[in-house]
């Protein structure tokens, strides 16, 4: 008889049998299967394949074949239609778009497909973690007395105390608020500093996370251009003056996606001119420990160099070291603290304080610094091997600027160039990038895309998936 055959009547021969078997069941074994019927191995496999494909049985490696539970009945779906009137009707005062566009956050965490190279993360590899120390530090913070318990909703005094010396300047422990992450202070900071319609000033390009969170919270981003220098202090000042805005965000240092850094000149006139706006300046200072090792002195915070309180500071250990590892910072002086406390207590009541208390294992113990060296390391040898890599494969790829800290570098595309195409071609060749367009609030001035170089594994994945890019790119002429 032939094999095929053979298949299939043993199927039937084993469907007809199920009864005997309760839900969960486990069937006799393949040795015992082609004993009775006298068939081959691979018969019994092919057969018992058949039945799970039908739903009929469920096959576990090493353990057996058993029958498979009922399935549930799905009810039927209801109509979801009238959310489209609730989620958008909020009556004519309503002057801001009520969705959110989260697609240039997504793409920055979702894992890519089994092999595609992640030129588009905005973490560091696993290999650039400090697992073992990460581990170890909260091995021993979990030890602590007291460390399963309720924490102060400002935060643990150490870690704020360890935080208000990161930032400098005056900034005090009463400062700080210990924060689950940067994205989530960024969140508390414009919920407290402008009301829903109101507009807000955001660099051009920016983090797209942060548009996100200003679109959610029924804000209206206005960008102002940035340069090789920063946020052009001029165009500022139009914008506050135009608009009314009475918040400004910004990444003074090594901004995300450009990598500029605000320069000396910029950085009092950017305070000066919020102050007579009688404006805020969020400040994101999200990069300040991935700085490579060729980068120099860097400038202080704005947030030390600000006596008035116009400064609202945000930070994070999160992009030095995991994921999950979600501890960032708000510092603010003035009444907007209160503010700024009570939102937090809303939203989260507080930051774990087992989480807390490993990261100051964490940043007190000797691998800490060791880490930040490895990084500063790492980063510029893979900032390098990537600019190289550019410069080979795609020269007409423009790349105006080459930070000395952060994890991306920002390309112009050629003129008459679509992003889309790129992007899409890039992952149908096995590599994922960042479009540009998320990074604009309004209409781009040209086409882009961004390439990180902390998500992969090394110089080598660097260099494959630039090719790789370059295969998309000539696709796309």
């Amino acid at each position: 008889m032939h094999e095929r055959s053979s298949v299939g009547e043993l199927a039937d021969r084993l469907r007809s049998e199920l009864d005997r078997y309760s839900p969960g069941e486990k069937l006799p074994s393949s040795r015992a299967l082609v004993e009775r019927f006298r068939v081959s191995p691979v018969t019994v496999s092919r057969a018992l394949a058949r039945l799970a494909a039908d739903g009929l049985v469920v096959t576990r490696p090493g353990a057996g074949a058993f029958r498979a539970r009922p399935r549930t009945t799905v009810a039927a779906a209801g109509d979801t239609s009238w959310q489209e009137v609730a989620l958008s009707a909020d009556g004519a005062a309503d002057l801001v778009p009520r969705s959110v566009d989260a697609s240039g956050v997504v793409v920055s965490l979702a894992a890519p497909p089994p092999g595609v190279i992640e030129l588009s993360g905005g973490y560091l590899h696993s290999s650039l973690q400090p697992e073992q120390a990460m581990a170890a530090a909260l091995s021993r913070a979990g030890r602590r007395p007291g460390a399963w318990g309720r924490p102060p909703m400002e935060g643990l005094p150490d870690l704020r105390e360890w935080f208000a010396r990161e930032i400098g300047g005056a900034v005090t422990a009463a400062e700080v608020l210990v924060t689950a992450g940067g994205q989530s202070a960024l969140t508390t900071a414009l919920r407290a500093l402008a009301p829903p319609g109101a507009p807000v000033l955001v660099e051009s390009p920016t983090y797209p996370g942060m548009l996100a969170i200003a679109r959610a919270a029924g804000l209206r981003p206005v960008p102002v251009p940035v340069d090789a220098d920063g946020v052009r202090p001029a165009l500022l000042a139009d914008a506050f003056r135009a608009t009314g805005a009475r918040v400004f965000v910004c990444q003074p240092l090594f901004q995300n996606p450009t990598g500029a850094v605000l320069a000396a000149g910029r950085r009092g006139e950017v305070l000066r001119i919020a102050r007579e706006a009688g404006a805020f300046v969020v400040e994101d200072d999200f990069v300040r420990r991935l700085v490579h090792e060729d980068a120099g002195p860097l400038p202080r915070p704005l947030a030390a160099e600000d006596p008035d309180g116009v400064v609202v500071h945000v930070c994070s250990l999160t992009k030095a070291t995991s994921p999950s590892f979600r501890v960032g910072a708000l510092a603010a002086r003035g009444p907007v603290l209160e503010r700024l406390r009570a939102i937090q207590v809303v939203d989260t009541f507080f930051v774990p304080r087992p989480l807390q208390e490993a990261a100051l294992e964490l940043v007190g113990s000797p691998a800490w610094a060791r880490h930040l060296r490895t990084v500063a390391r790492e980063l510029r040898l893979r900032r390098d091997a990537m600019a190289s890599a550019l410069r080979r494969e795609l020269p007409a790829y423009a790349l105006p600027h080459i930070p000395s800290g952060g994890y991306h570098l920002w390309l112009r595309l050629p003129d008459g160039t679509a992003e889309q195409p790129v992007v899409a071609g890039a992952l149908r060749a096995g590599v994922a990038v960042m479009a540009g367009r998320p990074y604009f609030a309004a209409e781009p001035p040209a086409a882009h895309i961004r390439l990180s170089y902390a998500a992969v594994a090394g110089a080598g994945e660097i260099a494959e998936g630039v090719r790789r890019l370059r295969t998309a790119a000539r696709e796309a002429v």
